[in-house]
């Protein structure tokens, strides 16, 4: 059993994580909230009121504990009486609606039967789309991608893109990523290589992030520009509490409730049939919120 590994080095790669967004940021930093309950314990790491960065959250935990019937429904467990799982999960929030939100999971679950698995991924929400960026930030997970598996990208892209999908409002959340979930080690060498592809992915993380922020940080924006920002963060919302599978888990595992919802943006807003003008930013924005388009090559 790994569980023990892959928390320790969990932990390490969120503080690492950490430091690198308030350099970046280079005016806030990261308050810490080391927590313990009944299930476990963990470390909340916040970041409010930076120069570029409105809010981000890295969050840690590792947990163990009984495995109940919801659980057993939502994740497909037909075997074991009790569970470990961690990971580590961020959010980010950019200031300037030009910058785009980012959300980053990487987690292990191991049952007492034995059976293991990973799952995990990185999306990109932007306010506005911009096509060139969109493309460079699938290129660099592809790059990720790669080593673990030749053609997983699209195997993991395609996942993503019916992942974040808000099938109420029938968008995707934003440009997609990748998305992968109960990927098994079937044996000791499978697992090395879906542990240090889970590493890698969190490694990549905060250095795409802050080449698209440090893009737009210091961009002009318009009041009505920064009111879309809010619109669009609303959806964020709505797909976090409807659909999103780590917030469903941590209720269910009656984990920590403060920590679950740190990925919900600090302000937001929603706007009785808001329909943008044919024509503008926004519009054209809500016409690239679609499934199965071919991010690397958009711009071709």
């Amino acid at each position: 059993m790994q569980y023990e590994k892959v928390a320790t080095t969990y932990r390490k790669l969120q503080q690492e994580i950490c430091t690198k967004l308030e350099q970046a940021d280079g005016k806030s930093s990261f308050i810490t909230d080391e927590w313990e309950t009944g299930i476990g314990s963990g470390a909340t790491m916040v970041f409010t009121n930076g120069d570029a960065i409105e809010k981000a959250a890295v969050n840690f935990s590792a947990v163990k504990g009984s495995v109940s019937e919801n659980m057993r429904k939502s994740l497909d467990i037909e075997s074991g009486a009790s569970f470990s799982a961690t990971g580590i999960s961020s959010i980010i929030h950019p200031q300037n609606p030009h910058a785009p939100i980012t959300h980053m999971n990487v987690r292990y679950f191991e049952l007492d039967s034995g059976i293991s698995w990973f799952g995990g991924g990185v999306d990109l929400t932007p306010h506005y789309v911009n096509l060139k960026e969109a493309s460079w930030f699938h290129q660099q997970l592809k790059e990720v991608c790669d080593p673990l598996k030749p053609g997983i990208y699209d195997k993991y892209k395609v996942w993503a893109d019916d992942y974040f999908y808000l099938p109420h409002r029938k968008e995707t959340r934003g440009v997609g990523g990748i998305f992968f979930d109960h990927v098994a080690p079937v044996d000791e060498r499978r697992f090395d290589q879906l542990f240090a592809f889970t590493q890698e992915l969190a490694n990549a993380y905060p250095r795409i992030y802050i080449e698209l922020l440090n893009k737009n940080r210091n961009k002009d924006f318009t009041e009505a520009e920064k009111q879309w920002q809010m619109l669009r963060r609303g959806r964020y919302v709505e797909f976090n509490l409807l659909y999103d599978r780590g917030t469903k888990f941590g209720l269910d595992s009656r984990g920590r409730t403060e920590s679950i919802f740190l990925s919900m943006p600090p302000l937001a807003s929603w706007e009785y049939q808001n329909v943008p003008e044919e024509g503008t930013k926004e519009a054209e924005t809500l016409r690239w919120l679609k499934k199965d388009i071919d991010w690397l090559h958009v711009i071709d």
